[in-house]
């Protein structure tokens, strides 16, 4: 019997290697494909002026029809994108640690640690590594390839990313009413970032949308916590086995 495909896509300065706690878990389940996002792989630089619409548009060269899309944090606006305007791609819809119509301060926090990325990377880069780990168990191993992989990054293209991170939640806001794929939003109860708060926004303006937060995780749920994510994912796909 042919598995069904799981597609993984990684947040903002990340890469495919931030799901390799959660695929392990996966692989016997699903036909899992964790894609590099635009910007993220070498060969393929995010220009300026780069859109969620050019993110959505490269994965979508990448995933097979049909597919259960579950995005991180930038990953988790591509997916959304995706489930409003490739339908036929995507089966159901789960957004981990996902922002969702940020409040004026909320933006302002954003664009805040965007202008710091501007100006002082390595800052930027030690700023989120401290508030994804800090207090939390994640193995020194783990936050030291997250660490390699942020500042492997190309600076221009992260910039460019981040510009859509902090800003897509208000273009996709209108027309997430309009995602009628099954939904999952589950973030950490910890999470800095992406909030319960704005969990629960996503899952009141989705139909047909689930909410959930894994107790004492950080933004980095699927590598501090990757064993409750899974269980959520598998629970939720599997409600929406006929789909």
């Amino acid at each position: 019997m042919t598995k069904p495909t799981l597609v993984l896509l990684h947040g903002v300065g990340l890469d495919h290697t931030m799901w390799e706690p959660v695929a392990e878990l996966l692989a016997d389940r699903f036909t899992v494909v964790t894609p590099d996002l635009l910007g993220h792989r070498p060969g393929s630089p995010a220009p300026a002026g780069t859109t969620l619409a050019d993110l959505a548009e490269d994965v979508a060269t990448k995933i097979p029809a049909r597919s259960h899309v579950v995005g991180f944090s930038l990953g988790a606006l591509v997916a959304q994108h995706l489930a409003l305007h490739r339908t036929d791609l995507v089966a159901t819809l789960t957004s981990v640690s996902s922002v969702c119509r940020r409040t004026p301060g909320e933006r302002e926090d954003v664009l805040r640690r965007l202008e710091t990325a501007r100006v002082d990377f390595g800052a930027a880069a030690a700023a989120s590594l401290r508030r994804w780990y800090e207090g939390t168990d994640v193995s020194p191993d783990r936050v030291a390839l997250t660490e390699r992989t942020l500042l492997a990054n190309d600076v221009d293209s992260f910039l460019h990313c981040y510009q859509v991170f902090a800003t897509a939640d208000a273009e996709l806001g209108p027309d997430l009413g309009r995602i009628f794929v099954p939904s999952l939003a589950v973030t950490g109860e910890e999470d800095p970032g992406s909030t319960p708060a704005m969990t629960l926004r996503l899952a009141a303006a989705i139909p047909n949308c689930l909410a959930t937060t894994v107790p004492g995780a950080r933004h980095m749920l699927p590598v501090q916590q990757p064993q409750a994510l899974v269980e959520s994912i598998t629970a939720f796909i599997g409600d929406h086995a006929h789909v």
